[in-house]
């Protein structure tokens, strides 16, 4: 059986991919804040899930507990980091935006970390993690979140050059989804919004197939073409 650990399983996305690599007979480690939802989770798959509660953010904490549960597992094939905060802060508040930062820079960063140094050596291994459309450009809306998400980006690209000028046999896949049916997007538009199910069958696809980056779902790919290249005179009109 192939080993994974789905850090932020609680809800949303990283819920449904959990559920996902367990019916595909992963054993599957989850992690997130709150222990009663992962408790909750087990009880759809008692035999394939191992539980560990933690805060991300508590970041000394961090590898210890990554460890203790592979321990559990038995070992470690893949890593799937769905951990994060969204949010508008148009006051600019900076408590806000410092609990922001603390989960998607300083957390986002203990965790890959420590899987690259884990599958380093070990001798191989797959990390997978859940950035964001709105880390390709800055965000009015969600200033820091944007900003966060476009440092996880960058992030992931360094580890992806790292490993492979060093010809390791480790993969990093950046999944950067649209709008997603979860409690971090907040509009009442349908346009182009998958449930969280249709997205994890789409992340479980482009890990399969070792992907460096994909768009979930696929058509967004689209819009980040355009993101890319519209000048800021149109942009900053938006």
């Amino acid at each position: 059986m192939e080993k994974a650990i789905v850090v932020g399983a609680t809800s949303g996305i990283g819920r449904a991919v959990a559920l996902l690599l367990a019916n595909k007979g992963y054993k599957v480690g989850v992690t997130g804040r709150r222990s009663e939802l992962l408790n909750e989770l087990k009880t759809q798959n008692t035999e394939n899930f191992f539980v560990k509660a933690f805060d991300i953010t508590v970041t000394e904490s961090v590898s210890g507990n990554l460890e203790q549960l592979v321990a559990e597992l038995g070992g470690l094939d893949l890593l799937v980091l769905c951990s994060g905060i969204a949010g508008e802060n148009d006051t600019l508040g900076f408590s806000r935006e410092k609990e922001i930062i603390q989960t998607n820079v300083l957390g986002f960063t203990a965790v890959a970390n420590w899987a690259v140094l884990f599958f380093r050596r070990k001798g191989s291994g797959h990390l997978a993690c859940i950035t964001s459309m709105t880390g390709l450009r800055g965000n009015r809306f969600a200033t820091c979140y944007s900003a966060t998400k476009s440092y996880q980006i960058n992030y992931l690209k360094g580890l992806r050059h790292k490993v492979k000028k060093n010809r390791e046999p480790i993969y990093v896949t950046d999944i950067c989804p649209g709008f997603i049916d979860t409690q971090i997007v907040k509009t009442t538009s349908k346009f182009w919004v998958a449930s969280p199910d249709i997205a994890a069958i789409q992340i479980f696809n482009s890990i399969k197939k070792r992907k460096k980056k994909v768009y979930i779902t696929k058509r967004w790919v689209l819009m980040a073409i355009v993101m890319k290249v519209l000048p800021d005179w149109i942009y900053n009109k938006v």
